[in-house]
């Protein structure tokens, strides 16, 4: 059966079982809860009926009738609801958010791997994942008393109405039962998938939101302001209507609550009275009132769980194919360092220097993004370190350093970009890096020096000191291929012969193995090695460099050699 859960649902249930004991405090606070509101609209009922009728049958049975006893006892039950309201809500939130503070990395995890269809996700929508779909699932935690509390309390609930006759428990049982059943079945098919569709709408929305701010630049140099607020507009009127459309539901499911629980205290008062050959006193009816609209009380918990289940369904939904499939054992990570970039040719050693060339849009980048297992591939098609990165089991993104084509940069300094490659580096060896991509003087010249703001995406940079920025990112990794996708674009000449110069030198002194990827002839002279792709992007040409002159493209059937 556990081989059959999908691993976000084998996540959920690691961290429900390691907030356990929160979980049990909670369950027991919530038991606490409902058998005390039970215990106390019981006694307050008989208490304030009793009282009254003393109090009308004169001085005398007012003076002999006992106030304290009850009122001690009705305080004390008060006390006991509010106090283990208070654990159950304690104990329950902190399961959830200890459970969710944990959930949430190691989903970023999954994401940020790239596997199943993470690797088409919009930031936009990822941000939505993360926060609104993780958040959702908190009912997996919170609710999971209620099923306990339910049992309880409506034990309680029927003992006591059980005091003014038997069928009032009767009533009780089967009044919960319809409840329950009617609320799960109008949960299923009404409320989840109106949970399902706002989700969805919440998550479109983000998304648009992302993309339109990412475009802020574009849209005001075309004047397009407008237009964009149209169709943030649009989306958003989406997402209200399914927002809307899933209150209503939700209402309905109340609505329902509320006339099951009017009818089964009606049925629990007037039965007695019925079918009973000597009515009951008015105390125990109103006992009886008071503890089934407690016990539906205890029920109507379980309805709101179940409302709630559906937003977590609809997330849970959500969340499962970003995970990937499930992986048996230890991911392989590759021993060696050759690359082979086609079935049928023969492999790339590592410290190479290979120029990948061709005209724009032939698929240089999507080949070496599958290679390194940043998309998807096909298997059989490349090997990095012996291993095939279009498996699921392989990860072979420690061979490589990576400065993409198109920049991307956090809002934060020159230091926080630049430690994600290597969060332990050292001040010294921050400047290393920003020497060998001619950006040192630029930062020293800033007073912040390192903790220089770069604001979002790069913002306070030019285009050439975010691309320089980038390359200094991928030197800081320490890793057998440094690949650079056209790492000179939009640089003046002399800044791109000095980038240049000075990576030569530093594939020079580590000899570590370089991947470029460019149309432009900018670069060719670091090279020994060049394939020019063409066709498909898991097909190719390829050409052999011979010191450091490219030589015209050889046909299919070349083989690679030094």
């Amino acid at each position: 059966m556990s081989q059959a859960l999908s691993p976000l649902e084998h996540l959920i249930r690691a961290e429900v079982r390691a907030q356990r004991p929160r979980l049990m405090i909670a369950t027991v606070a919530a038991i606490g809860v409902t058998c005390g509101a039970a215990l106390l609209l019981g006694l307050s009922g008989w208490f304030i009926t009793a009282a009254a009728l003393a109090g009308l049958a004169g001085p005398a049975v007012a003076h002999a009738f006992n106030y304290m006893i009850p009122s001690a006892l009705i305080r004390l039950l008060a006390i006991v609801r509010t106090g283990s309201r208070y654990v159950e809500r304690v104990a329950g939130h902190e399961a959830a958010l200890q459970g969710l503070g944990r959930l949430r990395p190691r989903l970023y995890a999954r994401l940020a791997e790239g596997r199943g269809a993470s690797r088409t996700l919009s930031a936009g929508e990822a941000s939505s994942r993360l926060i609104e779909d993780v958040d959702a699932i908190q009912t997996r935690f919170i609710r999971l008393p209620a099923p306990w509390a339910l049992g309880a309390g409506l034990l309680v609930s029927a003992s006591m109405a059980a005091l003014a006759h038997v069928a009032s428990a009767i009533v009780l049982i089967i009044g919960a039962a319809v409840l329950v059943l009617g609320s799960r079945w109008i949960a299923e098919r009404w409320v989840r998938p109106a949970a399902e569709a706002r989700q969805a709408a919440q998550g479109r929305l983000k998304a648009r939101l992302a993309e339109l701010e990412a475009a802020t630049p574009e849209l005001k140099a075309w004047s397009l302001q407008d237009w964009a607020i149209a169709e943030v507009g649009q989306v958003a009127d989406v997402a209200d209507a399914a927002a809307v459309t899933l209150a209503r539901r939700a209402g309905y499911l109340m609505s329902w609550a509320g006339a099951v629980t009017g009818l089964t205290i009606v049925g629990a008062v007037g039965l007695p009275l019925i079918l009973s050959p000597v009515a009951p006193t008015t105390p125990l009816i109103a006992v009886a009132a008071l503890a089934t609209a407690a016990g539906m009380e205890a029920a109507l918990a379980l309805v709101v769980a179940l409302r709630d289940a559906g937003a977590a369904r609809a997330a849970t939904a959500r969340l499962e194919p970003l995970m990937g499939d499930a992986v048996a054992g230890q991911m392989q990570t590759p021993a060696g360092t050759g690359l082979r970039l086609f079935a049928d040719r023969p492999e790339i050693p590592g410290g190479a220097r290979v120029r990948l060339s061709g005209p724009s849009g032939i698929g240089k980048t999507t080949l070496i993004e599958q290679l390194m297992g940043l998309r998807a591939g096909v298997e059989g098609q490349l090997l990095a370190g012996g291993l095939d990165p279009a498996r699921s089991d392989v990860d072979v993104r420690g061979l490589f350093a990576y400065a993409a084509q198109e920049v991307s940069l956090l809002d934060g300094t020159v230091a926080q970009n630049l430690r994600l490659a290597d969060p332990k580096a050292p001040e010294a060896r921050l400047w290393e890096v920003l020497e060998e991509a001619a950006l040192a003087e630029r930062v020293a010249a800033s007073p912040k020096g390192l903790d220089m703001p770069v604001g979002p995406g790069g913002s306070l940079l030019s285009g050439g000191e975010r691309r320089r920025l980038t390359l200094a990112r991928a030197y800081l990794r320490a890793a057998p291929w440094l690949v650079l996708d056209e790492p000179t674009e939009g640089l003046d000449s002399e800044t791109e012969a000095r980038v240049l110069r000075r990576l030569k030198g530093r594939l020079d002194r580590t000899g570590q193995g370089l991947v470029l990827i460019s149309h432009r002839t900018a670069g060719v002279e670091l090279c020994d090695l060049a394939i020019a792709v063409g066709g498909r992007p898991e097909q190719g040409s390829l050409s052999v460099v011979p010191g450091e002159s490219l030589q015209p493209v050889r046909s299919q059937n070349a083989q690679l050699r030094d």
